[in-house]
């Protein structure tokens, strides 16, 4: 297929979740993750949408969190059918009618025309939603001249409230979604967002390779697309024979009840320092890690080639923080955290956890780490009764 024109996508702007509980998010991100409260929505949007937000930010990491209030709104409508989520994603562009003339070319599904607001100081906002693969996440599209509020009845506090970003998130790396048939949603990610590939791997825990002795096992295919201009990058995966069901690819697809996004990887500085204090501070608890990793890592780091790391493994080992790469002295370190599920014990909260990511000099996704990881959920899953 022929290189698909650009629908001019400037960057992820912001990620919008639906809760049930926004006072209980609201302290994860302020008192937890150290994030600054922006802002809320008015009273008069409140009403109108059925739905209470708040905004949260560290670095250019922004998160609006909504909470049905009532009967009929978006966020109601979405945790009818799914814990809580990640509902919309929603991108800045440089050229809204562009955008828009290109995806209708390209057989999107539109939610709505595009909207047009202007504010008391002349400034304009631009946008416009379709519907998606992604389950019950959808895309907005957003076009700012000047418009400094985030969306159309947000109120800005006077003052940024609670935390000050000590744990150095700087932007949004990857989205990762899960689907138990990913090729629709790649065929829609090339044919109209004009995505390409980037990455792929799939792989089977070690259950799996000894499944003549066992009849269990984690497996999954993923593939990375990502638009070149801007850098978005969304990580997808699906189950791999021969355990399907038993896949925790399935679990997610089952606890979430559908297709939808899995984790976000954040972006830090300083991913020891930041690992460290969270676990010490705040009291985040993280997917453990085997010590049988960390034996085994000296070798890998020179089976990968990167040879040599600016890094004492034992501390590596202490924080449980992963490590992959492909390059000499090129890599990158990586932890991930407990699902909301388990973080906030509750099974409405959802299977959805955060990633932690430093690159230094590698732009891959940890494709040794995978298997860690999967065996890791994998384990918790059987704890739980859920595998």
């Amino acid at each position: 297929m022929a290189k698909l024109e650009s629908l001019g996508i400037k960057g992820l702007e912001s990620v919008h979740w639906y809760v049930h509980d926004l006072e209980r998010s609201r302290r994860f991100y302020v008192d937890g993750l150290d994030f600054a409260e922006q802002g809320v929505s008015s009273p008069q949007l409140e009403k109108e949408g059925r739905q209470k937000s708040a905004v949260f930010q560290a670095g250019n990491v922004v998160l609006v969190v909504s909470q049905p209030v009532g009967e009929g709104g978006r966020a109601w409508r979405f945790l009818r059918k799914h814990p809580d989520g990640v509902g919309t994603l929603n991108y800045q562009v440089e050229d809204i009618d562009k955008t828009y003339r290109l995806l209708e070319q390209r057989g999107a599904t539109f939610i709505t025309d595009i909207q047009r607001h202007t504010d008391d100081k002349g400034g304009k906002l631009a946008q416009f939603s379709i519907t998606t693969p992604f389950g019950d996440t959808t895309f907005r599209f957003i076009q700012r001249d000047g418009y400094k509020a985030l969306y159309p009845g947000f109120v800005q506090h006077d003052k940024p409230r609670g935390g000050n970003n000590r744990y150095g998130f700087t932007h949004i790396d990857h989205i990762t979604s899960n689907f138990q048939t990913m090729k629709p949603m790649l065929l829609w990610m090339e044919h109209v967002m004009g995505f390409e590939k980037f990455w792929e791997i799939q792989f089977h825990t070690d259950d799996v390779a000894a499944q003549q002795k066992r009849a269990h096992g984690s497996g999954l295919r993923s593939e990375v697309v990502w638009d070149p201009v801007s850098r978005v990058k969304f990580a997808n995966n699906e189950p791999l024979r021969p355990f399907f069901k038993a896949s925790q690819i399935n679990i997610f697809n089952e606890d979430h009840r559908g297709d939808g996004v899995q984790h976000l990887a954040l972006v830090v500085k300083d991913i020891l320092t930041s690992v460290k204090q969270m676990r010490e501070k705040a009291g985040i608890s993280f997917m453990p890690t085997p010590g049988t990793y960390y034996d085994a890592l000296p070798q890998r780091i020179q089976d990968l080639g990167i040879k040599k790391i600016d890094e004492d493994i034992q501390v590596l080992r202490d924080l449980e923080v992963l490590v992959d790469g492909a390059g000499e002295h090129s890599y990158l370190l990586q932890i991930f955290m407990k699902d909301a599920a388990s973080l906030y014990k509750d099974p409405g909260a959802g299977p959805f956890f955060y990633e932690i990511i430093q690159r230094k000099g590698d732009q891959g996704f940890g494709g040794g780490n995978f298997r860690a990881l999967f065996e890791s959920i994998e384990r918790q899953q059987k704890s739980e009764g859920r595998a």
